[in-house]
């Protein structure tokens, strides 16, 4: 099992599209093994976007992801980071195609509802940005037989 960080942004919050958004991550049969709601500070926000801070964009990130709560997840399923980046679509909900969360619900680049890592080095550190070892609370629906075959791990 693959685990990967979702952020539920502002806008996401906002609009209150949460709940539509979480179905469909459960929907597709991933995990969500730790959540929590949370106000990003910009010093947070600085660590996750460290790679950004010195962009001319940056100030503009850092004021929308502080603007408003936020909901973090950790996502875990079998090949978890690329399906949950295939669930959301092109970064551009403009781009996105129809079917994906972008897709279906943002017209922005920006606003674009949804944060998922890149991948597993990424995912690692981004988890680890918001969650200590023991929020993260791993179980096995009871329905598993009926979202994959035994062999598949």
């Amino acid at each position: 099992m693959e685990r990967t960080l979702v952020l539920l942004k502002p806008d996401c919050v906002q609009r209150r599209l949460m709940g539509r958004v979480i179905s469909r991550f459960e929907e597709k049969g991933l995990n969500i093994i730790a959540m929590k709601m949370l106000k990003v500070t910009p010093d947070l926000a600085k660590q996750h976007y460290a790679e950004h801070v010195t962009k001319p964009f940056y100030p503009g990130l850092e004021k929308f992801i502080t603007a408003s709560p936020i909901v973090a997840m950790v996502v875990e399923g079998l090949e978890a980071i690329r399906v949950v980046r295939e669930m959301l679509g092109a970064t551009s909900g403009l781009k996105a195609a129809a079917g994906t969360i972008r897709g279906d619900y943002s017209s922005s680049r920006q606003m674009n509802l949804v944060h998922a890592s890149d991948g597993p080095e990424a995912a690692a550190r981004e988890i680890g940005l918001y969650f200590r070892p023991a929020e993260i609370l791993p179980y096995e629906p009871t329905l598993m037989p009926w979202l994959k075959a035994g062999d598949e791990k």
